[in-house]
């Protein structure tokens, strides 16, 4: 069996969120933080050989106090992340089991993930090498300049927003991280795609949103008692 090994990065500021003290990874979703929804799910998988959950160095006294009993429960290992998104996926990526075949990355803050989504993602990595989850953009896109004014309308034919789990055979992402970790970036697509390395699209969900607001929480709150 191809085995993967995934790392949920949690170590964010959370500036956009709002919640008040708690990060919103840490924020109660139908009875367990956010952030423990897709840890539990990969976790639970026979494909997926290990999990760490990245976090900063801050929550470190609060996740432990919180959250250690259940991830020695369910097998995660916590990792404490850098001072950029790159550096704290590079601390998950130093913490890997090295015997997996590949690394996937999914952000904490997605709770929607499911198995199919999943297993469409893998499949399609261990086709090519190297996939993510990503939608269609729907609207139509506006440039807006400084003032608040449009510059430009910035057709859409083509343009997908990209989402997580991306996944990437070993070598792959370990070459592009080896490369380019002093060159940030927002995704870790964009690091492989520097590489040169073709990465397959699968499209993913609307149940896949990422909360980065309070209403981001409403609408995932919703979407996971539907499916439950």
């Amino acid at each position: 069996m191809i085995k993967f090994s995934v790392i949920l990065p949690a170590a964010g500021r959370s500036t956009r969120f709002g919640g008040g003290e708690l990060k919103k990874v840490y924020v109660p979703l139908l009875g367990q933080p956010v952030w423990l929804h897709s840890a539990r799910l990969f976790a639970a998988r026979p494909d997926v050989s290990d999990v760490v959950v990245v976090i900063s160095a801050d929550d470190e006294a609060y996740f432990r106090e919180n959250f250690a009993e259940v991830c020695h429960e369910i097998g995660i290992q916590i990792v404490l992340g850098g001072e950029t998104r790159t550096d704290s996926i590079a601390n998950g990526i130093d913490a890997l089991d090295s015997s997996s075949h590949f690394i996937a990355i999914h952000d904490a803050a997605r709770p929607g993930i499911d198995n199919v989504m999943v297993d469409a993602v893998f499949n399609a990595a261990a086709a090519s090498g190297a996939a993510i989850l990503a939608l269609p953009v729907p609207g139509t896109l506006k440039r807006v300049s400084a003032e608040g004014t449009i510059s430009e309308t910035v057709p859409r034919d083509g343009i997908w927003e990209a989402q997580t789990p991306q996944v990437f055979r070993r070598p792959v992402i370990l070459e592009a991280y080896e490369k380019f970790r002093n060159k940030p970036a927002t995704d870790d697509a964009s690091l492989v795609e520097r590489l040169g390395h073709p990465v397959t699209v699968v499209k993913g969900s609307l149940n896949n949103l990422k909360i980065t607001t309070q209403d981001d929480l409403v609408v995932a709150q919703r979407l996971l008692s539907e499916r439950s």
